[in-house]
């Protein structure tokens, strides 16, 4: 048989072209399926009874995955997942019409206060140490002299009151920076501030997306000197929130 004579009535270049199409299709189907370990299937409340939305292609079968650092295991997708109670009602209009929250959205965590419920563990460094800590627990790390020091400088919110005293900062040891300011608030009850969230001068520590109020009702702490992954989420959503619901004026049209 001479060379070439199978493959010369064939457009090999062609058929590579559709295996590669027909590679890509399925590698795109699987990631879309893998993609919904979390956060499906959907419920609609279209009807009274809830219908779940999953699309194309359906949630895959539950997978064991082991965690780092010997924390056990966890199934994806789990059989029941821990839901937050959603306090809000939908407005008149029909389907479609926006949701309005019925108490306290910064604290009932109602759209942008909303947290995912992460693990109530401390998130670990490779080395399997807690990565978020104070200061004064990580004795290694020091701020940098030229910096400004807000430790024992007043908090001050939108309004231009002040909410609390910065009393410690948190550093994340894997990354070598601060994560967050603890302010004591009204009561002597202490609570973490993103530092994002602030602009420290040598004056003193000013946050515009909450009041001085604020400061008081934010999420606070199991451990003192730990912060678990759902409290970095809690604490986060909650200050970040206040740029939508601090004030009334915030939540409405800007023209």
């Amino acid at each position: 048989m001479q060379t070439g004579a199978i493959t010369s009535y064939i457009d090999v270049a062609q058929l590579v072209l559709y295996a590669f199409w027909i590679f890509f299709a399925g590698l795109i189907v699987y990631l879309h399926r893998e993609n919904k370990r979390e956060g499906y299937p959907l419920f609609s409340s279209r009807r009274n009874d809830k219908v779940k939305v999953q699309g194309f292609p359906a949630v895959p079968e539950p997978k064991t995955y082991k965690l780092a650092h010997g924390e056990g295991e966890v199934q994806k997708p789990a059989a029941t997942d821990p839901q937050i109670p959603f306090a809000a009602v939908q407005t008149k209009g029909g389907f479609g019409s926006p949701y309005v929250p019925t108490g306290d959205p910064m604290v009932d965590a109602v759209g942008p206060a909303a947290y995912a419920l992460r693990a109530e563990v401390p998130d670990l460094t490779y080395e399997g140490t807690p990565k978020l800590v104070p200061l004064r627990v990580a004795t290694d790390h020091a701020l940098e002299a030229r910096d400004p020091d807000p430790r024992g400088k007043s908090v001050w919110g939108a309004d231009g009151k002040v909410g609390g005293t910065v009393r410690d900062l948190w550093v994340d040891r894997s990354e070598a920076l601060i994560r967050y300011l603890e302010v004591e608030v009204e009561g002597g009850r202490r609570v973490l501030l993103p530092l994002n969230l602030t602009r420290i001068g040598f004056d003193g520590v000013r946050v515009k997306s909450v009041l001085a109020h604020h400061f008081a009702k934010a999420p606070g702490l199991r451990n003192p000197d730990l912060v678990t992954r759902r409290e970095e989420d809690r604490v986060s959503a909650y200050f970040a929130s206040g740029h939508l619901y601090a004030t009334p004026e915030r939540s409405e049209p800007l023209i």
